[in-house]
C-alpha cells in the first residue's frame, strides 16, 4: 500500500480532482490518502466527503488526515502539494498594488509582479516540504507540484534540493482540445510536439496521426478567419509574428511579453474578451466570486460522490504509471539539464516526460527556434531573480526581478518599480518571513533646477578623439 500526501488538501478544486482521479484508477485504489492542510475546519470537510466517496463507492482506500505536515509526510511514497500561500488576501495585494502603479495583470499567478510575489510566497515552503520527505518519506519519494508559479517554484527547487519532483499543469491538454476543434480532427489523432517554458510552451508540431499530415497549416488559415481569430487574439497574434501556438491561455500569455497590456489602445484591441481572455483581474475576481459563494456553505456536502471517468490531470496517470510500469507519457516541467540547450542549464522547462516504475524521464528536445527560445528568456530572468530572491530574503533582488518583467518594465519607471516593491513587501511581510529586517532602500527623487548646467568632466583620450572625428565627419556632410 503506497501512501498518497496530499499537501494543501483544502483545495476546492485541486485535491477534489485528484483525490477522484486516484480512487478511480484500479491500480491506486488500495493506497493511504493522508490529507494534510493548515486549518482544521477546510480539511473537515475535504475528509468527511472523500472518506464518503470510499464508503460509497466501496473502495478499501485507507483515508487519513492531519495539520501536522511531518506526520503526513511519514512514510509517503508520493508528495502532492497544491498550496497557495497567504490566500486570498494576499492575492488582493499581487493585483491591486501593481495596478496603481499602472500594471494591469489579467492572471497574476505565474509572472509580472502577482507572480513574481507568489514566487517569494511559495519556494521557501516548497523547500521546507523538500526537506522534510528528506527525513520523512520514503527513499524514493516524489513530490507533484501544482503550486504556481509554477516554472519559478520548480527552478526554485532544482536550486536548493535533490528530492526528485515534477511540476504539473493543464495547458497543454485544454488547449489541444481548441486545436482538435480548429482543424476538426479528434484530439487523440493529433501527434504534436510542445517544449517551452510552464504558461509559455510552444507547439513544434501538429500532425495527423492516420496520414502524416501537417496540421500548422489548416490551423494558421482558420486563426485568421475572424470567428477564429477573435477567440484568442493574443495568442493568435503572437503565432502571426513568431510562427508559432503557445500552450497557454490568451489572457495568461498577454501577461507575459509587453504588447499587449502596456497601454489602454492594446487592451482595447487585443485584451476586450471577458474574464479568462484578457480581463484585468479575471483570475483574482474569480477567486473572490467563489469566495463569497462558499465561504459560509459546505460546497462539498452537495458533491455526488459517484466515481466517473478520470480528468485530464496528469497526476493518477503518473503514480499509475510508477505502481504498474503502464508507460505514460506527458507535458512536464522539471530542472533543465540539456533537455533545451538554447535555454539556461538549471532553469525549469516544460517537455515530454516519459514515466515508469523507475521514475521520471525527460526527453532531450535539443533547440527551440531561435524566436521562441528569446521570448521564453525573458521570463526564465525574471523566474531566477525571482527564484533567489524567495531563497536568499534580497530585497534588492525581488526589485530587479519586477523590473526585468516583460509587462511592468513597459508600464513603470525604475522609481516607480522600486515604490512598487516596497508597498508590496511591506503589505506582505507576514508571508515573507525571509525578508524580515531587510528593507528595500527607496530612493527619493532627484529634483533638477531648471537653470541647472551639465557638469563638466574629462573625457578619456580615445573618447575625445572619437568625438573629435565625429565632429569633423559631420562638417563633411555639411558640405
Amino acid at each position: 500500500m503506497a501512501k498518497i500526501a496530499m499537501i494543501g488538501a483544502g483545495s476546492m478544486v485541486f485535491c477534489k480532482t485528484l483525490t477522484h482521479d486516484i480512487l478511480a484508477t484500479p491500480a491506486l485504489q488500495d493506497s493511504e490518502i493522508c490529507l494534510m492542510n493548515r486549518t482544521q475546519p477546510k480539511l473537515d470537510r475535504m475528509e468527511a466527503f472523500i472518506k464518503r466517496m470510499v464508503k460509497e463507492n466501496k473502495l478499501s482506500t485507507k483515508i487519513t488526515a492531519t495539520t501536522d505536515r511531518q506526520e503526513a509526510l511519514e512514510g509517503a511514497k508520493y508528495v502532492i502539494v497544491m498550496i497557495q500561500v497567504g490566500g486570498l488576501e494576499a492575492f488582493g495585494y499581487d493585483y491591486n498594488i501593481p495596478l496603481k502603479y499602472g500594471v494591469d495583470q489579467c492572471i497574476g499567478d505565474s509572472l509580472g509582479p502577482g507572480g513574481i510575489f507568489r514566487g517569494l510566497r511559495t519556494i521557501p515552503v516548497l523547500v521546507d516540504i523538500a526537506m522534510d520527505m528528506e527525513e520523512y518519506a520514503t527513499e524514493d519519494a516524489v513530490m507533484l507540484n501544482y503550486a504556481n508559479p509554477m516554472a519559478a517554484c520548480c527552478l526554485g527547487l532544482g536550486m536548493a534540493t535533490d528530492v526528485p519532483f515534477i511540476g504539473l499543469c493543464h495547458g497543454v491538454q485544454t488547449t489541444l482540445d481548441l486545436i482538435s476543434g480548429y482543424v476538426n480532427v479528434p484530439k487523440d489523432q493529433i501527434d504534436y510536439l510542445a517544449a517551452g517554458i510552464n504558461h509559455m510552451g510552444w507547439f513544434l508540431s501538429l500532425k495527423d496521426k492516420r496520414d502524416g499530415r501537417d496540421l500548422y497549416p489548416i490551423f494558421k488559415a482558420n486563426c485568421e478567419k475572424p470567428e477564429y481569430y477573435v477567440n484568442e487574439k493574443v495568442r493568435c497574434e503572437v503565432m502571426r509574428h513568431f510562427g508559432y501556438f503557445m500552450t497557454e491561455s490568451t489572457g495568461h500569455l498577454s501577461e507575459y511579453i509587453p504588447w499587449f497590456r502596456s497601454s489602454k489602445r492594446a487592451l482595447e484591441t487585443y485584451c476586450d474578451m471577458p474574464d479568462f481572455g484578457g480581463a484585468s483581474g479575471a483570475y483574482y475576481n474569480y477567486a473572490n466570486m467563489l469566495n463569497e459563494k462558499y465561504k459560509d456553505v459546505d460546497y462539498l456536502a452537495q458533491e455526488s460522490s459517484k466515481i466517473g471517468t478520470r480528468s485530464v490531470e496528469y497526476c493518477s496517470y503518473i503514480l499509475e504509471a510508477m505502481e504498474t510500469d503502464k508507460i505514460f507519457k506527458l507535458q512536464g516541467n522539471v530542472r533543465n539539464e540539456g533537455y533545451i540547450v538554447n535555454l539556461p542549464e538549471g532553469c525549469c522547462v516544460e517537455v515530454p516526460v516519459y514515466v515508469d516504475r523507475r521514475g521520471l524521464h525527460p526527453v532531450r528536445v535539443g533547440a527551440l527556434p531561435t524566436q521562441l527560445a528569446a521570448l521564453n528568456q525573458s521570463n526564465v530572468t525574471v523566474q531566477t531573480l525571482a527564484a533567489e530572491a524567495a531563497l536568499t530574503g534580497d530585497p534588492e533582488m525581488a526589485m530587479q526581478a519586477c523590473a526585468m518583467d516583460p509587462l511592468t518594465s513597459a508600464c513603470c519607471t525604475l522609481k516607480e518599480i522600486r515604490d512598487m516593491t516596497a508597498e508590496m513587501l511591506e503589505a506582505e511581510a507576514e508571508w515573507l518571513p525571509q525578508f524580515a529586517g531587510k528593507n528595500l532602500i527607496v530612493t527619493p527623487k532627484v529634483d533638477i533646477p531648471e537653470n541647472v548646467k551639465p557638469a563638466e568632466v574629462p573625457l578619456d583620450p580615445a573618447l575625445a578623439i572619437a568625438n573629435r572625428f565625429g565632429e569633423l565627419a559631420q562638417r563633411q556632410v555639411g558640405k
